[in-house]
């Protein structure tokens, strides 16, 4: 999948989707330009088991969410 964002989406993203499965691929992280100069691209690749339980977390017992827009109003402009 691919993946644009922040360094720190990025991160964060990365750290969420790994603890749900398995990466096999890791992509160069390339940033992008024009209009989205600060912004980062990373391709991964993750194999996740249908099968497999993670412990209930959160108010939906669902998993912590990302407030992508809380993010954003924090980050600096490049």
């Amino acid at each position: 999948m691919w993946l644009t964002g922040t360094p720190a989406e990025l991160d964060a993203l990365t750290a969420a989707l790994i603890a749900a499965g398995h990466l096999t691929q890791r992509g160069t992280r390339r940033a992008l330009t024009g209009a989205d100069a600060g912004r980062h691209r990373l391709y991964l690749r993750l194999t996740v088991t249908a099968a497999a339980k993670r412990p209930a977390s959160g108010p939906e017992q669902g998993g912590a969410l990302i407030d992508l827009d809380a993010a954003r109003a924090h980050r600096r402009p490049a």
